[in-house]
């Protein structure tokens, strides 16, 4: 499949709303139908699937494109669905694989962010940066105080993850209050049945890096991992809870954004 890019010049890039702009890449949120196209493609080739990645969530989501000003390549994507509060959380993605019920209580705004890529033509993590920043100038505009999504292991396979599953049982499971419920069909319980003490070099090599970032920001998971045979991927409902983030941390992410 070709690389997915877009055929204008920076000089149109005012023609959306800027998010953030930083060294060579821009984020920004897309404005046409041909934006979402071109999210849809990234996400198709990053995720490998047989037809084009799209579904009725992308009608209702805000899609953020990161871009490189140099010569306008799609670099980075993702979408966010913004709920008022966890009244709402029945109609989110993360809800047909998960039971959310535990946060229909929470009050305040909350974002789900999904379909989270990067090309794989470019390594750099800045890319990564930028696209935190970005989501970081978006949730103190829009005043949200959770955001949640899937976080996503490659493949289906549970025996190369043991040890990252056995850290996020003993350091990062959701409060109680919050913690999602068995809903899949297909999950592995790897709270329940792992015994193992977690080498941490191992887990964090071979930690997704988005989850990766959302733990050092004080994030949690749910107790087991939906198997998603559709997406070749296991996946565990992530969570963080904006007042709980490190006030360093919040420094680092604002010093990004600003």
């Amino acid at each position: 499949m070709a690389m997915s890019s877009r055929s204008q010049s920076p000089d149109t890039f005012s023609d959306a709303e800027i998010l953030l702009t930083k060294g060579r890449y821009q984020a920004r949120l897309a404005a046409t139908p041909a934006d979402v196209t071109a999210v849809q493609a990234l996400r198709t080739l990053c995720f490998r699937t047989a037809e084009i990645d799209r579904d009725g969530f992308d009608d209702t989501c805000a899609h953020v494109l990161v871009e490189d000003t140099r010569n306008g390549a799609l670099v980075c994507c993702f979408r966010m669905l913004v709920l008022e509060g966890g009244a709402e959380v029945a109609r989110t993605y993360s809800a047909q694989y998960y039971d959310l019920s535990g946060l229909q209580d929470f009050e305040g705004r909350m974002v789900e962010m999904g379909r989270f890529c990067i090309h794989q033509g470019w390594n750099d993590p800045d890319i990564l940066r930028v696209a935190w920043g970005a989501m970081t100038t978006f949730v103190d505009r829009e005043n949200i105080q959770m955001l949640f999504g899937c976080s996503s292991f490659a493949g289906t396979e549970t025996e190369d993850y043991l040890d990252a599953f056995a850290m996020l049982k003993h350091r990062h499971l959701a409060p109680k209050r919050w913690l999602p419920r068995v809903k899949a069909p297909d999950v592995f319980r790897f709270a329940a049945r792992l015994r193992r003490k977690p080498d941490a070099k191992k887990a964090m090599l071979r930690m997704p890096p988005l989850l990766r970032t959302y733990l050092m920001m004080g994030g949690w998971v749910s107790d087991h991992a939906v198997v998603d045979r559709h997406m070749n991927t296991l996946h565990v409902f992530t969570g963080l809870e904006i007042g709980a983030i490190p006030p360093a941390r919040k420094r680092l992410l604002r010093a990004v954004a600003g």
